[in-house]
């Protein structure tokens, strides 16, 4: 058992928090202040292969290993949450969905320019009643000879108002039985008639990230542009998930970092009762707390990394890791808060916002409950793994560079 890094995951580690640390954390602070997204930081992310970064070289992608993604997240995060939200809708949600789902001519239309960064791509699954429940979606989706026409709306989607492509889910067969065979998948373009967006203000965290609406409208949309079979959008959409999660559970394991590098720097500077407070016994026990935890996160995200990367289905190991490590990194970032006192409650310091970026990763992409119920269920033997018409591609070093 070898938990040592390759060469090129460690080259990939360095230049994304070289990257993180020059690009985006000068004017982090400042975006989020304003919630406002850094449009700009997008184009340069392309300019080092991020948005393709597991992606075959011949579909336009960098051709490293889901491990590289991984690293990737947890080194964007541990600056800036939004960027990683980035890479878990273009990459994980949507892009590897088409690698794993897309035919040959979908793949050349929609996956090559969005591995080169040239479109940037959403996955549209939540709407305004259906989150955690995905067989209760309302939109629908009517063949009409070779279009479908779509109709509904969907909630709380990333990179809603910048993104050329969306992965959208709607409902073809309403009356299905079971109800998630009536689930379908398309690429939806922005061009198309009647798809409008807009940005959803307010929120906690995330603040310099984009969050949306769609809102679709007699969408005509090509034949050609159904993802998979008519009725297979659930498997499909789940089988994205398990990638989705495992950005976020590797970005999350950066958010702890992040906690724990920023709370051991103030407790080594900070001075109550004549010594650094770092010598408080209770200080001690919040870092000691977030360094474990650290690495138990960085090995269960490894470990769902690794099993894609051998072809191996990790649905069960890519849950386990995403509820460990956003209820970790929430657990972290408040305790880091706690750390610092009264500047820890303000804007001041980072740890304030790690806070409210770190509980939004407990809710989306699978509640922490959830991913409770999906845990149990596979202890107690009650849920099990079903083959795929089209299982996840292993990494292949020899045909992806």
């Amino acid at each position: 058992m070898d938990f040592s890094l390759t060469p090129e995951q460690e080259m990939t580690q360095r230049m994304v928090r070289e990257f993180a640390e020059k690009e985006a954390a000068p004017t982090i602070k400042e975006y989020d202040r304003a919630q406002r997204v850094n449009w700009e930081i997008l184009p340069r992310m392309a300019e080092l292969g991020l948005l393709g970064i597991c992606i075959p070289a011949r579909y336009g992608g960098a051709g490293m290993d889901y491990i590289c993604l991984g690293l990737a997240c947890e080194e964007l995060e541990r600056v800036d949450t939004s960027l990683r939200v980035v890479m878990s809708v273009h990459v994980g949600l949507n892009s590897l969905g088409l690698l794993q789902w897309g035919t040959e001519e979908q793949k050349q239309r929609w996956l090559v320019p969005q591995a080169k960064g040239e479109r940037y791509a959403a996955y549209a699954l939540t709407e305004p009643g259906a989150g955690s429940d995905v067989v209760a979606i309302a939109a629908t989706a009517r063949r009409e000879g070779d279009v479908y026409v779509l109709n509904g709306e969907k909630m709380w989607i990333s990179l809603a108002t910048v993104a050329h492509d969306f992965l959208v889910f709607a409902k073809t067969d309403p009356y299905a039985d079971p109800p998630h065979r009536g689930i379908t998948a398309f690429m939806v373009e922005r061009e198309m008639a009647g798809v409008t967006t807009g940005d959803i203000h307010g929120k906690m965290g995330v603040r310099a990230g984009s969050t949306g609406w769609i809102s679709m409208q007699d969408v005509e949309v090509p034949v050609e542009n159904r993802i998979g079979e008519e009725g297979e959008g659930f498997k499909i959409a789940m089988s994205c998930l398990d990638n989705g999660r495992y950005t976020v559970a590797a970005g999350a394991t950066g958010l702890i970092r992040a906690s724990l590098e920023a709370s051991v720097k103030y407790a080594r500077e900070r001075r109550t009762f004549g010594q650094e407070i770092g010598r408080h016994q209770l200080i001690q026990q919040m870092i000691a707390r977030m360094s474990r935890d650290y690495e138990m996160a960085r090995l269960l995200y490894l470990r769902a990394g690794y099993l894609k990367n051998i072809g191996r289905r990790n649905t069960r190991e890519t849950s386990m890791a995403k509820w460990f490590a956003t209820e970790a990194s929430f657990a972290a970032a408040s305790d880091a808060v706690q750390i610092h006192g009264a500047y820890g409650y303000s804007d001041e310091y980072d740890v304030e916002r790690y806070l409210r970026n770190a509980k939004g990763a407990c809710i989306y992409e699978g509640t922490s409950q959830i991913h409770e119920l999906i845990q149990a269920g596979y202890a107690l033997g009650y849920r099990r793994d079903k083959p795929l018409r089209r299982e996840m591609p292993p990494y292949d070093p020899q045909e992806w560079q």
